[in-house]
């Protein structure tokens, strides 16, 4: 084997053009590899820690009813059908040992209104127990303005993105209840500076439901904070956060304040009455003789909204969702808890299913992947151009060096040893500009990071799998590129061995 390696290197020094040429080639391939693994490896950790940590979880909870899986990135106005045993369903999460948190939240879309007479804007809302929100999503936003929703706090929490859709729309400029208008983030934001004519500023929103299913209601709420979502705000930014109970006036569900209330049993006499007995409710002796009727005209003019804004609260989790977001335990694959998960909640009878967050945000989640398979393409691609071009030049040296290898045979080398003295030459060269190349690419995926590479392109974030440009290359990462690359050296020294090993002394004293 040390004759072979011997020849090897004395073979790579007498023919340095066509070895440097297979070298760079080997560099460059190595290099690239490397690098590209690194983008996938930063993509992948990036949305699992932007998307999954930071706004969906792993796992998405929706009604068996619901069509389609997408429930995050829906057409206009195609709502999403509800969630109403939430309570039911807790108990059966809270049993099962692979899930670590789970948000319920509701999710349809509203119309802004113009108040001042002009278009109307249309949001994505998101209404949630903001304290609940918090502990599966901690620090996924910063107030840009304002502040964030507090306990048991009715409200609006308004992303930039969304404040300039509606700006857009409406002519409207959002601003937090008790701030003052912002010149610089004005600017900042629509690129425009402040003409003559009056900019008109609101720091109240109002939504209406914007549901085929429900008849829905328009509501006032103060808008507490504008928003910044820390990674991907230009897509998280058309999500506005309100308080679920809010969220359920607008889309036309109970909330749950009337849903559990107690009805005492003299009330329950006037709700049992059959029609030939209502005529009796006019009549001397009847019950609003007796002082029930003045208090069941009192609860009939409360409208959900005093209800809600009295006294009389409910549990607020026997209110309608539209979905439930669920984080995984580490070291719980997806596959592994999507699949255990629905075999409990078909068994328990829940009426629904659970759907990956990569289903659950539609397009968006299927971007994903499309990126991450068009990177891993173009890894493979230059596996295959490395390959001919190796090829053809290993081939073209066995062939000029005919007469070399034909003496070789001729004083008893046998072809496993021409064979061996090509795959060692293959070998050095890959080693030493593949293994250069490697290093430089595990140096550019340090020095990148550093440089803070930005971009507010939705596209160009899924591919950074955040904001910010941040390619990682762990110890398994620098495995798979060396098994590539050794792999691309196998393949590519495949032919030129046959083809050497295939060189007789005839063929070299006729070639001389």
């Amino acid at each position: 084997m040390d004759l072979v390696f011997k020849i090897a290197w004395r073979n790579i020094h007498r023919h340095k053009g066509k070895s440097i040429v297979i070298g760079i080639i080997l560099f460059l391939g190595a290099l690239v590899m490397t690098f590209g693994n690194g983008v996938i490896s930063g993509m992948e950790k990036g949305l699992e820690r932007n998307i999954v940590q930071g706004f969906t979880g792993d796992i998405v909870i929706i009604s068996d009813k619901q069509e389609s899986d997408n429930v995050l990135f829906t057409l206009m106005g195609k709502a999403i059908e509800p969630i109403h045993n939430f309570i039911r369903i807790k108990k059966a999460l809270k049993t099962q040992g692979y899930i670590e948190k789970f948000l319920p939240a509701g999710r349809n879309m509203a119309m802004i209104l113009n108040e001042e007479g002009g278009a109307p804007g249309f949001a994505f809302l998101i209404g949630v127990d903001y304290d609940q929100y918090k502990e599966i999503f901690p620090h996924n936003m910063i107030p840009v303005e304002g502040r964030l929703l507090k306990k048991d706090e009715r409200g609006a929490l308004v992303p930039t993105g969304a404040r300039k859709q509606f700006y857009d729309y409406t002519g409207l400029w959002f601003i937090p209840v008790g701030e003052t208008f912002n010149e610089e983030n004005f600017r900042k934001e629509t690129k425009e500076e402040i003409g003559g004519e009056d900019l008109t500023i609101k720091d109240t929103i109002v939504f209406l439901g914007y549901n085929e299913k429900n008849t829905t209601m328009d509501i006032r709420l103060d808008i507490k904070g504008i928003v910044k979502f820390k990674a991907l705000d230009t897509i998280f930014g058309h999500f506005n956060i309100v308080d679920i109970e809010s969220y359920r006036e607008c889309q036309g569900y109970f909330p749950a304040a009337l849903k559990t209330v107690t009805i005492p049993e003299e009330k329950k006499k006037f709700l049992e009455m059959k029609n030939e007995n209502i005529d009796k409710l006019f009549t001397e002796g009847s019950l609003f003789s007796q002082g029930i009727g003045d208090e069941i005209e009192e609860v009939i003019k409360i409208s959900p909204r005093e209800w809600m804004q009295g006294e009389k609260k409910g549990d607020i989790e026997a209110g309608a969702y539209n979905v439930i977001f669920v984080r995984l335990r580490e070291g719980v694959s997806l596959p592994e808890g999507l699949k255990k998960l629905n075999a409990m909640l078909k068994g328990e009878h829940l009426g629904v299913r659970a759907v990956s967050w990569k289903k659950a945000f539609g397009l968006i989640g299927s971007m994903a992947t499309i990126i991450k398979g068009a990177l891993f393409g173009f890894v493979m691609l230059l596996f295959v151009v490395a390959i001919i071009i190796i090829v053809n030049t290993l081939t073209m040296a066995a062939l000029e060096r005919t007469s070399e290898i034909g003496m070789m045979r001729a004083i008893g080398a046998r072809k496993s040893f021409i064979g061996h003295m090509f795959l060692g030459e293959t070998a050095i060269l890959s080693f030493v500009f593949g293994g250069v190349g490697i290093i430089l690419g595990i140096v550019a995926i340090r020095i990148v990071p550093l440089l803070h590479i930005t971009s507010s392109n939705d596209m160009v974030q899924l591919l950074f799998g955040g904001d910010t440009f941040f390619p990682v290359l762990s110890f398994p990462g620098v495995i798979v590129t060396i098994f590539q690359l050794l792999l691309v050296t196998l393949i590519a020294v495949v032919y030129p061995m046959k083809v050497a090993r295939g060189i007789t002394p005839l063929e070299a004293i006729v070639r001389d």
